[in-house]
């Protein structure tokens, strides 16, 4: 038998295209778990996952139940859609008529096969956790395992290496003589979505944007078929097991019910949202005032933002404004290293966008003292790290040391379980009194007179490209003038101890680490004489007296770090100290709210319960994260601002009358909004599945290779979001599971002109992935909301609900 490599190849990318890729968890993003059937509407997309994945699609019936109780499933609006959909039964019925899931499928025909398997990428995959890593893997996966294998007493029928393939397509020629070309497809699918979570994380380091540890052990998806497929042979395993999902068909007609519910619920919550858009109360007369704020805010789009924001511009003439938490800046981060070394480079964008630069932090002229105090502190911990590491692992002394220092370790556990609090307060006192980084380091916004020609990204910003991006911040926003004294870009991160899924709580914008060093690089950039003199010229008029600052939001506490310098503050030391008070008031007021969705205790202080769990290492629910997103809103602050969105909505700023021709909103229609989907579909897949599509409890939950995570003591990898990201208990959600609204302040036009450019946009709405409307300030705000296919029909409460696209019944 003879195979055609190209026909092979693409056999394989087709079947690849059911599983999405898994970024590893220090980088972990947010992503469509169901990504390869976008391009199928989201009701057959969910019937044919489930039936490959064998994940529930819908929410539980008692997940709608609770939804009808607490009146967020509005009855009139239920009753019609199941007529329209062709169901004679009342809203008490369909609820009572839904069909109940199997939470417990039985272990699939090639269960050992996914073990087996699950074993090897784990070891091939171990960044470092391993004391004794897999030899070989510079070679890549098969060639690696094929040395190793006969070693495996697992795998029957192997002596010796010769006993196995040569290379991969004898592999495939083996396992595939006698298979008609026309089913590899089918056997790749089942093969490949197996294992999601290990393919997923293969597909993501074969999107090109892995570090130099991953090209260094490289992985494909044919390598990893040429191992299973071969082993699955010789365990004398089918091709394809009897019970294997591609062997059937999913049965549209089950689905349809809890289809008409959802489409309910998710229309209830759309009709609210805009009514409190469009009351009168909540829409001032004119878009701001005569009175020049004390401070404007940037803030990333995260729905975290919302509250804190809200907080803020209750207490004072202060503005904000949603953007990008990567501040539009497409770079790489290098950070601070303690004397000649070379710090840890992290990407610091978007996942669909690829690094343009490199941003490293450098000591500031005039703080070399504070760098030198900062560099004994760090070399007198790096040794303690390395010499603890030692005695951990030594042979002789791992026996010693444990017994010479349990006792110093059981009071620092007691400590951290029983006193978290004090914890927290000690971290901070050694934080003020021996500051980080970002307290003697400046960003390197300018370029080097001799650029490394070694390195693939530029250090620094070209004049150029400085003005670039400082412009298209301002047009996203539609910022042209009205700037305050002080503006400050707000990145954010998390904080937390003990937890594989911290990237997850930060900035997913700048590839989930915190977005701190992009805000300072636009402030940097928005400081510079140069800059504003082009900005000027292009109709954005900054003031002389205006400061642009950094700062950073904790999420998990709320606590705003401005990055300055309080020795030589470029701006007034009391309106600072101001903006610092308002800034710890808000917070106060953004902890009470989100601490009383935590649990049903009352606290007597919320910020002092936040600050327990960022330093509790057995806290599972640090915070809420994005839990309970469900819109998008594109346009000024004005139509929000008087609004309690319970942290629910994306906000980016956005003025259609500074965009005639539309590529402000084209751009975040195909950035943001896109990331947005991302988030809030595995928000709702984890929430809806969280065996399948999520990962479970964190009480069980394991590292694996310091990649991923795995439920007890091995298997696949876990894709989605932990039970407590999103649940209160085992049974209850706190995470509403709903398809994102995404609602644009902008011309009918202008939107059509986008669509019709952008074909995979366009699709989502199509398919119903998301629902648009827009508020057409051409015509006094009227909101229209498309229908799939590029019509448009006014949004009312009688109107048929158009994202619906629900399979016939």
């Amino acid at each position: 038998m003879s195979i055609e490599i190209s026909v092979l190849r693409g056999r394989i990318e087709n079947a690849a295209e059911a599983v999405g890729p898994l970024w590893p968890l220090r980088t972990f993003n947010s992503a469509n778990p169901l990504s390869g059937f976008e391009s199928l509407p989201f009701h057959e997309a969910v019937q044919r996952a489930g039936h490959l994945f064998r994940g529930r699609g819908y929410p539980a019936p008692d997940v709608f139940r609770r939804a009808w109780e607490r009146g967020d499933i509005d009855p009139e609006i239920l009753q019609r859609q199941l007529r329209d959909a062709g169901h004679d039964l009342d809203p008490a019925a369909a609820l009572d008529a839904l069909p109940r899931h199997d939470s417990s499928p039985a272990e699939a025909e090639d269960e050992r096969l996914n073990r087996i398997m699950s074993k090897w990428l784990a070891a091939f995959f171990d960044h470092g956790q391993a004391a004794w890593p897999m030899p070989n893997r510079s070679d890549g996966f098969f060639a690696s395992w094929r040395i190793l294998a006969p070693f495996d007493r697992g795998i029957p029928g192997i002596r010796q290496t010769s006993d196995l393939p040569s290379t991969k397509l004898d592999a495939f020629i083996e396992t595939l003589d006698g298979v008609p070309e026309e089913e590899w497809e089918t056997i790749f699918t089942h093969h490949l979505a197996a294992l999601p979570g290990w393919v997923g994380l293969i597909r993501w380091q074969g999107r090109g944007t892995a570090g130099e540890w991953e090209k260094a052990k490289p992985i494909t998806l044919g390598g990893y078929l040429a191992v299973r497929l071969t082993v699955a042979r010789l365990l004398g395993e089918p091709l394809l097991p009897k019970d294997a999902p591609a062997n059937g068909e999913a049965n549209p007609d089950t689905q349809t019910l809890p289809a008409v519910v959802l489409a309910a619920w998710e229309e209830t919550y759309r009709h609210r949202l805009i009514d409190d858009l469009t009351e009168p109360p909540s829409r001032p007369s004119v878009d701001g005032t005569d009175t020049r704020p004390d401070a404007q805010l940037v803030f990333c789009i995260d729905v975290r933002s919302e509250i804190l924001r809200r907080h803020l511009e209750g207490l004072g003439p202060y503005e904000t404004h949603g953007y990008a938490g990567f501040f539009g800046i497409p770079m790489e981060h290098e950070s601070y290293a303690p004397g000649a070394g070379v710090g840890e480079r992290v990407k610091a964008c978007p996942p669909i966008v690829d690094p343009r630069h490199r941003i490293a932090e450098r000591v500031a002229p005039g703080c070399e003292h504070e760098a030198e105090a900062y560099n004994d502190w760090a070399g007198i911990e790096g040794t303690r790290r390395t010499l603890l590491k030692t005695l951990k692992k030594d042979v002789a002394a791992a026996f010693g040391f444990v017994e010479g220092s349990g006792g110093f370790y059981g009071i620092a556990m007691a400590l951290r379980t029983l006193l978290p609090h004090r914890v927290f307060d000690g971290l901070k006192s050694l934080r003020e009194h021996l500051p980080g980084p970002s307290s003697f380091t400046e960003v390197t916004v300018d370029r080097p007179d001799t650029p490394d020609p070694d390195d693939a990204l530029p250090l620094g910003l070209s004049p150029e490209v400085k003005i670039v991006y400082a412009e298209a911040a301002f047009r996203l926003m539609g910022w042209t003038d009205e700037f305050a004294p002080i503006v400050v870009f707000t990145g954010h991160g998390s904080q937390t101890p003990n937890n594989p899924f911290k990237s997850s709580l930060d900035c997913g914008a700048c590839a989930g680490n915190p977005g701190g060093p992009n805000a300072r690089v636009l402030a940097a950039i928005c400081n510079e004489p140069a800059v504003r003199d082009a900005l000027r010229s292009r109709g954005i008029h900054i003031p002389e007296d205006t400061v642009f600052l950094a700062g950073q939001h904790n999420t998990t506490t709320d606590e705003v770090t401005l990055f300055v310098d309080d020795e030589d503050p470029p701006v007034d030391p009391g309106a600072l100290e101001r903006l610092r008070d308002d800034l710890a008031a808000a917070r106060n007021g953004a902890t009470a709210e989100r601490v009383s969705s935590m649990d049903d205790r009352m606290w007597a202080d919320a910020t002092r319960e936040t600050e327990r769990r960022a330093a509790d290492w057995s806290e599972t629910r640090p915070e809420w994260g994005l839990a309970g997103n469900a819109a998008f809103i594109v346009g000024p602050r004005r139509l929000t601002r008087n609004l309690d969105l319970r942290g629910r909505s994306f906000l980016h700023s956005y003025d259609w009358r500074v965009d005639d021709s539309g590529t402000a909103l084209e751009t975040i229609l195909t950035g943001p909004l896109v990331v947005g989907e991302w988030i809030n579909m595995q928000y709702y897949f984890s929430t809806v599945d969280n065996a399948v599509y999520g990962s479970g409890s964190k009480v069980t939950h394991n590292v694996s290779g310091k990649v991923g995570v795995v439920q007890g003591n091995g298997g696949d990898l876990m894709t989605g979001l932990p039970l407590q990201s999103l649940y209160m208990d085992d049974e209850v959600p706190f995470h509403d599971p709903l398809r994102l609204f995404a609602v644009l302040h902008a011309p009918v036009e202008r939107v059509e002109m986008i669509l019709n450019r952008q074909d995979t946009l366009k699709r989502l709405f199509d398919h119903g992935w998301v629902a648009l409307a827009i508020m057409d300030p051409e015509e006094n705000d009227r909101v229209m909301r498309y229908q799939p296919g590029g019509s448009w029909a006014p949004m009312s409460v009688d109107e048929q609900p158009a994202a619906a696209v629900l399979p016939d019944a």
